[in-house]
């Protein structure tokens, strides 16, 4: 847990944060975040994630709460007084405080809370023996390229999936392909190699480990293509896995009932895990809110 939080212009004691009942995140999950991990006290690809923080509030019509070289510095204070190495630094941007009413208020400036902890993730037994993940239908709204604050399908179907014994849901479309994962991006592994993903539109988030091992995997000689892909593929396939901040490349061994390949993590997923941990310890990590990937 957080020590200290950051809440629209102040420093405070975790359990003394607050935000005001009318905030319109807390009415109307009008609002979008960010998670950026930590490594050695250094945020991973900052860039990236401030570029996608952007991009929500331009969706939305949020103005930035401030400039990116004031708020890089607000996540290196929150990092510090947090003494966090290894872990994450929540951004939350919400319209701000108004009365309730549905149309954006007039004036009002955006709402900023950061917040960051320790590291949070898969134990160490799912990393090396993958894990499992159920597949239900997509219920979210249809913009889903926003990370957006509202997330109570995600967290119904996250629930979903922990009550069957599964570490992630997939969403499926009706036609039977899957989108992406509650909280995660998607993959599979062909027959003959190609690493699958779905590609970016308003279906899926565009995340931005996503992005980062599709640069890492095409710079490793996998071929690779950007398509929908069905769940009986994925049950087919020779290999699965997920990405996330959180999970980083963390292989898939079980669809629904269906054991994939050979029950193992399979060799792709493993090295793939291996090359993204080598990019969070490199030059990715760092204060550098410009970095760009591939940089």
């Amino acid at each position: 847990m957080s020590r200290f939080a950051y809440v629209n212009g102040r420093y405070v004691p975790h359990a003394q944060a607050s935000v005001h009942v009318e905030d319109r995140g807390y009415q109307f999950a009008d609002g979008v975040y960010e998670v950026i991990a930590l490594r050695n006290g250094l945020p991973v690809d900052l860039g990236l994630h401030l570029d996608r923080l952007n991009r929500s509030l331009a969706a939305l019509f949020i103005d930035e709460p401030m400039p990116r070289r004031a708020l890089v510095h607000v996540l290196r204070q929150v990092v510090k007084k947090n003494r966090v190495r290894n872990g994450i630094v929540y951004v939350q941007v919400t319209r701000g405080v108004a009365p309730r009413n549905h149309p954006f208020p007039r004036h009002v400036p955006p709402a900023l809370v950061i917040t960051a902890r320790p590291r949070v993730g898969p134990r160490a037994d799912q990393v090396e023996n993958g894990i499992r993940v159920l597949t239900m239908a997509d219920a979210r709204w249809a913009r889903c390229d926003i990370k957006a604050i509202a997330l109570l399908p995600n967290v119904l179907a996250k629930q979903q999936a922990a009550e069957a014994g599964a570490y992630e849901a997939w969403l499926t479309t009706p036609d039977g392909s899957v989108t992406e994962a509650s909280a995660s991006n998607a993959w599979i592994i062909e027959a003959d190699g190609t690493l699958v993903t779905h590609p970016l539109g308003q279906a899926i988030l565009p995340g931005v480990t996503r992005a980062v091992v599709l640069d890492i995997a095409r710079q490793a000689g996998i071929p690779v293509t950007e398509r929908p892909f069905t769940v009986a593929e994925a049950k087919a396939a020779r290999e699965a896995f997920i990405t996330s901040t959180t999970s980083l490349v963390l292989p898939v061994v079980q669809i629904d009932d269906v054991v994939i390949g050979n029950g193992h993590p399979g060799e792709v997923a493993r090295r793939l895990r291996a090359l993204y941990i080598d990019h969070m310890s490199g030059k990715s990590a760092g204060w550098d809110a410009e970095g760009h990937l591939g940089s």
